[in-house]
């Protein structure tokens, strides 16, 4: 890059390089449109860096070891030991691979990559300065640009990130040890998906929640499945409290304090505490005033079906515009937004998002649950499977949980599912496929599953919605 002050202009310019940004790049590059991304830290993302795929390296690291030393049901005797900086270098060189790919596929495309932190100079100006002593900024004019700046923990009083015993979600994925002693702050699916991982690896962890159940906004059902494979991984729940303080213990660690609402008090050992209590949107960064730009009470840029804000040439994506904070919903959403500023007739449609929960089991969802379709007028069919009455769970040694879809009495039409079992967050996209096209529970229960797969419970499901299931009782 040039020392000093320059001048570039470009057709289309993103700021972030996440799975909303990078993707809005690409696809506006595919659709002839010069276009610059900007990122200030590291392509792909919080996502591909500190969040959804180095967790999810984790958590199957973690399983292989879990597995392998409860196996003895099945006639496998192991006691496998965990080399941790061996399973933190594996996860970092499955990032690198995807991080790098991302940078490839972004100037295969001819997408211009610039380093650096963008904030708007006007409605159409920004400056990028660019990071290192002498390396100067540059303003760059554009026709048209998208805010894909994502987000950030939430920090909570007295517990900042900067104590070195207090973790984030990405110190949590970065620990080179594994503390004897974890308090985990918030029972959210960040929360819960590490607590799992870190029971495995031997700490004992303790969740404390201030709402009076883990996994909001999830079916009681569902949660309670997860909860009390939780409890049985020994992950010991505290409901009802929010952390106040915490102070040094004698023995070298930590008191983690924390309070109800009717001011009782309690307190936790600790080595370390992980704070999971959500995310925040990065929009603080932006000098969006400068641009004519306001966001909600809450931080994120309010944006139209097609992701376009108070201003008609800039757009925001992914979790910067509001939630559901998905990677997916951010990727679909830079995909419209490119799109829309190409001339294509595109916009949002999220009545089929799905949601995946990556704990033990895991949990995936899409489209309405029998409450909020029943709200919203329809009479409702619900089918369910259970998946110890499924032959190739009761073979993977894994048949806790069930798969239900909701679907409209009168027509058949599939209108939403809930699974909490065993590769939940692969079987959902079938259940999504169907709400998109406007399948029936018909459509899915004649549809031939293999067998033996954990597939054939959607299946099944779709035929006890229509009292004719083969495999478990009709209701």
């Amino acid at each position: 890059m040039v020392v000093g002050d320059i001048s570039t202009g470009t057709d289309v310019l993103v700021i972030g390089a996440g799975p909303g940004g990078y993707v809005a790049a690409i696809r506006a590059a595919q659709e002839g449109l010069d276009t610059t991304l900007v990122e200030r830290d590291a392509y792909g993302g919080a996502c591909l860096n500190r969040g959804c795929i180095p967790s999810k390296a984790l958590i199957t690291g973690t399983d292989v070891a879990h597995e392998a030393g409860n196996a003895e049901e099945m006639g496998i005797h192991a006691d496998p030991a965990v080399d941790l900086a061996g399973m933190q270098s594996w996860k970092d060189d499955v990032v690198d691979s995807l991080t790098g790919g991302v940078e490839k596929l972004c100037k295969a495309n001819g997408v211009n990559l610039i380093e650096g932190t963008a904030t708007f100079a006007d409605e159409n100006k920004v400056r990028v300065a660019h990071g290192g002593e002498g390396q100067g900024s540059e303003s760059i004019e554009f026709e048209h640009a998208i805010v894909a700046t994502g987000s950030r923990p939430i920090e909570i009083p007295g517990f900042e990130y900067s104590h070195d015993h207090i973790w984030s979600s990405a110190e949590a994925l970065d620990a080179d040890t594994v503390p004897d002693r974890l308090v985990v702050v918030g029972g959210g699916y960040i929360g819960m998906e590490l607590a799992t991982v870190y029971a495995k690896l031997g700490s004992d962890v303790t969740v404390v929640e201030m709402l009076d159940d883990i996994l909001q906004p999830y079916e009681d059902d569902v949660k309670r499945v997860v909860r009390k494979r939780a409890a049985d991984l020994g992950i010991e729940f505290r409901f009802g409290e929010g952390a106040s303080d915490w102070s040094e213990a004698p023995d070298g660690g930590y008191h983690v304090t924390t309070e109800t609402e009717d001011g009782e008090e309690s307190t936790y050992p600790a080595d370390k505490v992980l704070v999971a209590v959500g995310r925040q949107p990065v929009s603080d960064t932006l000098d969006l005033e400068e641009a004519g730009l306001e966001t909600n009470e809450h931080g994120f840029i309010e944006t139209d079906d097609r992701a376009r804000t108070d201003k008609e040439h800039i757009f925001a994506v992914g979790d910067v515009a509001g939630e559901p904070m998905l990677a997916h919903k951010a990727s679909k959403e830079g995909i419209v937004a490119a799109e829309v500023i190409a001339g294509e007739p595109a916009a949002l449609d999220y009545q089929a998002i799905p949601a995946a929960v990556f704990t033990d089991p895991e949990i995936g969802t899409v489209g309405m649950t029998k409450a909020e379709a029943e709200d919203a007028g329809f009479d409702v069919k619900v089918g369910q499977m259970p998946f110890n009455a499924s032959g190739r769970a009761l073979t993977t040694g894994h048949t806790d949980g069930f798969v239900r879809i909701v679907a409209d009495a009168d027509a058949g039409f599939i209108l939403g599912a809930q699974i909490v079992g065993p590769e939940a967050s692969e079987l959902i996209a079938e259940v999504g496929l169907a709400i998109e096209m406007g399948a029936t529970v018909e459509d899915v229960g004649s549809t031939i599953h293999t067998h033996p797969t954990l597939s054939e419970a959607v299946m099944e499901a779709a035929e006890n919605a229509q009292d004719q299931a083969i495999h478990t009782l009709n209701r």
